[in-house]
């Protein structure tokens, strides 16, 4: 049976960078006791105030169809914690609710870009943004982010990138899986350049309250890039809500409307148990929040420490996030036979970087959201796999 061209534009390398992970998975479902690091998962629980909201919302019946854009306390609150977070003043009509941040961008690229439209994407990226964009018709054009620079984006670059075609700027900052996080002046610069050539820009947050040593900053608060700035974030990292898909977009009202008639066809709205636990989560204090944080930072210190001492190691500090980004290239393996080298001789999963751009082609990358005592292991694991070889 012959399928459509979309299958086509969401293959690839995105598609595969799994194998490792999933290979890792298989040997655990058949009783092998390996550590998982190759997936952007938070071993942390979901503060319990979210969930008891999401249980008592069961107990009252909130179990069918909801505001197809999101439940209007949901929308108000999400636009609160925006405001506050940003100083971007925004309210429920410029929010829309989605099942997760990938979602979210999933969303707003269709309603943007258009076929043989281009939108500039830094590099290395996260795996999924190509597929995203292919489903479109779009042309990526992808600008480096450099390791010399610490894989911070440079708006010179982006500068250099726009031609006629182009349409939008997609950029993730706290970055995914650098860490890297974009400085205010090259913020101001790239704001400067959509509004010159009337760019729209796709800015991904989800990492935003995860950082360590830069201040994180959304662009739409920025003069001029209320109008043209399309915000997505969710409660998945910064709450250890990964399950419940809780994402959202804020975006100007006409395009909020637009991605309102898609979430329609495709969606239907978000449960109202998840919803009301949502609403909870932003609107109260939860002390396991920043303990989160705390504890990422201290465990990124610990394995950077353990892993810098490999002469055959090269070990990035990131400046926010989840993520540990080890270059690989003085043990002699490419990333992909490191990565499943380790799986085989020390039970240890990391996700090899090619799939996020030949930058880091020759990096793994390492979650970091596992228990201390288990990313402790896996620290000694690794190091004793790179000195080995």
């Amino acid at each position: 049976m012959k399928f459509s061209h979309v299958t086509e534009r969401i293959s690839g390398e995105g598609a595969q960078a799994w194998a490792v992970h999933f290979e890792a998975m298989r040997r655990r479902r058949k009783g092998e006791k390996n550590i998982i690091l190759s997936v952007g998962e938070p071993n942390f629980d979901t503060p319990p105030a979210i969930v008891a909201a999401a249980k008592q919302a069961l107990d009252k019946g909130r179990t069918h169809y909801t505001d197809i854009t999101g439940d209007p306390p949901l929308r108000a609150a999400i636009a609160r914690h925006h405001s506050k977070r940003s100083g971007q003043s925004v309210g429920p009509e410029n929010v829309v609710v989605m099942a997760g941040a990938q979602c979210a961008l999933f969303s707003a690229a269709l309603c943007i870009l258009d076929p043989g439209d281009e939108i500039i994407v830094p590099s290395p990226m996260y795996v999924t943004y190509e597929a995203a964009i292919g489903v479109t018709g779009a042309t990526m054009s992808r600008v480096p982010l450099r390791a010399e620079n610490r894989f911070r984006l440079k708006a010179e670059d982006v500068a250099s990138a726009v031609n006629p075609r182009t349409r939008a700027v997609m950029v993730n900052s706290p970055h995914n899986p650098t860490g890297a996080v974009i400085q205010r002046q090259e913020w101001e610069a790239l704001a400067e350049i959509c509004r010159r050539h009337d760019l729209w820009l796709i800015s991904d947050e989800v990492y935003g309250s995860l950082t360590f040593d830069s201040p994180h900053l959304s662009p739409a608060s920025l003069p001029g890039m209320a109008e043209r700035t399309v915000t997505v974030d969710s409660l998945s990292k910064s709450h250890a809500m990964t399950g419940w898909r809780l994402g959202w977009a804020i975006a100007p009202q006409e395009l909020i409307g637009h991605m309102a008639h898609l979430a329609l066809c495709m969606l239907y709205g978000s449960p109202g148990f998840v919803q009301d636990a949502g609403v909870v989560a932003l609107e109260e204090d939860h002390a396991e929040v920043p303990a989160m944080v705390t504890a990422l930072r201290q465990r990124r210190d610990n394995l950077h420490r353990a892993l810098a001492q490999v002469p055959t190691l090269s070990v990035d500090l990131p400046e926010a996030g989840m993520f540990l980004m080890v270059d690989v290239s003085r043990t002699g393996l490419s990333a992909n036979d490191f990565a499943f080298g380790l799986l085989d001789a020390q039970n240890v999963s990391v996700l090899p970087g090619a799939a996020f751009g030949p930058q880091v082609a020759n990096y793994v990358r390492i979650n970091l959201g596992a228990p201390d005592g288990e990313l402790e292991e896996a620290g000694r694991r690794i190091a004793a796999f790179a000195q080995g070889l």
